[in-house]
């Protein structure tokens, strides 16, 4: 449920990062050279994923302090290829210090049903009370850890002890998913898990301050994650499957925010965490260059790897789509489409060769130390590849491309 505070309308802040609206290029191409990224470097919530890397979402133990010096190093390597970068940190920093703590009374819970003597409203004024006196940084970490105090009375010491938990926003350092950028606008998502539910309401803090209001929320049954959305020339590519569903994708073309004619469903029937987004399997390089992971480019129907497309279209002027084709085979329609296919063979799948970031046509930010095979393959085809050294981030089920937000951009010609 979206809270009380972030049904607010917006206001919009006066900040150094403050954009016009109006004169905002979002980006309408993977190609597009990117010229403004969102990004989260992970800090103390992300501890709590790690010491059961299953249980957040991870798929192995990484050490916080490593997985922030490679972040940083990311930002390094985007910086110097002249691209802006906003991180919610500096982002949270710029809120009014009153709408913070606004925000961490809805994040910071007392749990007093074990105690008794104590009142709602006895509760609820200490808590104000703690949350009045607490500085910009300490409000950031109740926002992003999301504390809970269960209370206990006891005969010594203050007469109360308590057992502290928390729901931290670990996963918020992929800032692909919390809300997708079409050549409309942003759209915020809906989680399809429960514990990523509450990163959205973060996402949507950062975009008030850069002065942008979402032009969507999906709502309701739909189901919606950034890394399921990739642009194309004139076509929008988005997965429905583990964690995008029919009903979000019918949201946006219904609220025409696609900003695209056509849209490609992309319908993935085998659920892997491994594959667990459309940018996990698939991504693109320029508008006649994509990847694909060789157990979809190979895959035959009634494969569990098999991939179909259901094509939705419309006329230049018109708002409504129509389903014009159903299960065309994947491969099949992104030949048509012009693109030549890469494969991504399996040793450098599991090495997130596919997650890479395009930030111009044909230049890329992948993770390092893929097979020479691949590298020989994207130098076949003209491709920069700049090898970032992501080792410790990866083991998150992510790579430079969930890493990403980019919301900003210089159209290609």
């Amino acid at each position: 449920m979206k809270s009380t505070f972030l049904m607010m309308s917006f206001i919009l802040t006066t900040s150094l990062a403050t954009w016009a609206q109006d004169t905002i290029t979002y980006p309408t191409a993977e190609w597009d050279k990117a010229k403004a990224i969102l990004m989260h470097t992970p800090g103390v919530e992300l501890f709590d994923g790690v010491i059961h890397p299953y249980a957040g979402l991870f798929e192995y133990y990484f050490d916080v302090d490593k997985a922030a010096e490679e972040h940083r190093g990311y930002i390094a390597a985007l910086e110097k290829n002249g691209i802006e970068v906003y991180t919610v940190q500096e982002l949270l920093n710029q809120v009014p210090i009153e709408k913070l703590r606004q925000y961490a009374m809805e994040t910071l819970t007392y749990d007093i049903t074990n105690i008794e003597g104590v009142s709602e409203i006895e509760s609820e004024s200490y808590r104000e009370y703690v949350i009045g006196e607490m500085s910009r940084g300490d409000l950031i970490r109740c926002i992003l850890l999301r504390p809970t105090v269960t209370l206990y009375r006891t005969d010594t010491n203050t007469g109360v002890e308590a057992v502290y938990s928390h729901q931290p926003l670990m996963n918020l350092y992929f800032t692909r998913d919390q809300s997708i950028t079409t050549p409309r606008g942003h759209i915020i998502s809906q989680m399809n898990s429960s514990q990523r539910a509450f990163e959205t309401e973060i996402i949507l803090l950062c975009y008030e301050q850069l002065g942008v209001k979402p032009i969507l929320t999906i709502t309701g049954e739909g189901r919606l994650e950034g890394g399921d959305y990739l642009r194309g020339d004139d076509i929008s590519y988005i997965g429905c499957g583990m964690r995008t569903n029919l009903e979000a994708i019918q949201q946006i073309m219904d609220a025409d925010a696609f900003g695209h004619n056509t849209i490609a469903v992309v319908n993935d029937h085998k659920w892997w965490q491994m594959q667990m987004h459309l940018d996990t399997y698939f991504n693109i390089i320029d508008k006649d260059l994509c990847t694909l992971v060789e157990s979809r480019y190979y895959a035959k129907e009634g494969d569990p790897e098999w991939v179909t497309v259901d094509l939705y279209t419309r006329k230049e002027g018109e708002k409504n789509y129509t389903l014009t084709h159903k299960d065309i085979p994947f491969v099949e329609f992104l030949k048509k489409q012009g693109f030549t296919i890469i494969p991504i063979k399996l040793e450098d799948e599991l090495h997130y060769a596919n997650n890479y970031l395009t930030i111009a046509p044909r230049h890329i930010m992948a993770v390092g130390n893929q097979s020479i095979e691949l590298q020989e393959a994207f130098a076949k085809h003209g491709v920069t590849v700049e090898w970032i050294p992501l080792e410790t981030l990866i083991k998150g089920y992510g790579a430079a491309h969930c890493m990403t937000q980019v919301i900003k951009a210089e159209l290609s010609k």
